[in-house]
């Protein structure tokens, strides 16, 4: 079987209660669906990822396709429009593939990036007791030495950094269904992605019960046969 006819076979990460919630996988979850693409999944704990590929990968997602094995989303989506050119394409051309690079480097230096320190206490308490020791390890040592503790500490005060610096989003979803126009394109499940992180931990909304982004994430939740949706979900709104 050639690499256009195998399906791919996705290592995902999840927590306790089973909800997958690395945005970077949830963005290639949107990806295979956008191309019309089944896959076998594989479900990981943040422990389990390094064991299972030898060491070579540390994070998820990872792509296993044909003679192919991958991580960073980037370089899957790349690889799924290269590898399936009769399916839709996650990149019209070379312009809109240099956009949406624009809009993933602003996207996590402005939002993701303020996300983390929201929720990092949130995940922590959400993935498997047997991961829990690593990622507070890990994650501490990317914060210089604040706990997790104390990075969520008096988080409701930094809520409203967040709910403003997504006001891009909200004037460009004014004018357009999707950030990519008309219809979906990868931007967007580069964002969905985010909020299903969000969702599947959080204990605090991020969004005003009244933000116009309500419209956009319901959209983007019902894809795919509602690809985004799971009653284990936590609300995204107050």
């Amino acid at each position: 079987m050639n690499s256009a006819q195998s399906k791919p076979r996705l290592y995902g990460l999840v927590i306790d209660n089973g909800l997958s919630i690395s945005p970077y996988v949830w963005r290639i979850r949107y990806a295979l669906a956008h191309k019309g693409l089944l896959c076998e999944t594989v479900s990981l704990g943040f422990t389990e990822i390094a064991r299972t590929f030898g060491g070579r990968f540390k994070t998820v997602p990872v792509i296993e396709h044909g003679d192919a094995m991958l991580a960073e989303s980037w370089d899957i989506a790349e690889h799924l429009d290269q590898a399936f050119p009769g399916h839709p394409p996650l990149f019209a051309g070379p312009a809109e593939h240099a956009m949406v690079r624009l809009t993933d480097a602003w996207f996590s230096a402005e939002i993701m990036r303020k996300m983390f320190l929201l929720y990092v206490l949130d995940i922590h308490n959400a993935i498997r007791p047997e991961d829990r020791a690593y990622f507070r390890r890990t994650r501490e040592e990317r914060l210089k030495g604040r706990t997790l503790e104390q990075a969520a500490a008096d988080r409701e005060s930094r809520l409203p950094a967040l709910r403003d610096a997504l006001a891009p989003m909200r004037a460009h979803l004014s004018r357009f269904p999707y950030l990519g126009g008309a219809a979906p394109n990868y931007a967007d499940y580069i964002a969905l992605g985010a909020f299903l992180w969000v969702a599947g931990v959080s204990t605090l909304p991020p969004l005003a019960h009244d933000d116009t982004l309500r419209a956009w994430i319901d959209r983007g939740f019902d894809l795919y046969g509602g690809l985004g949706r799971d009653p284990r979900m936590h609300a995204l709104f107050e």
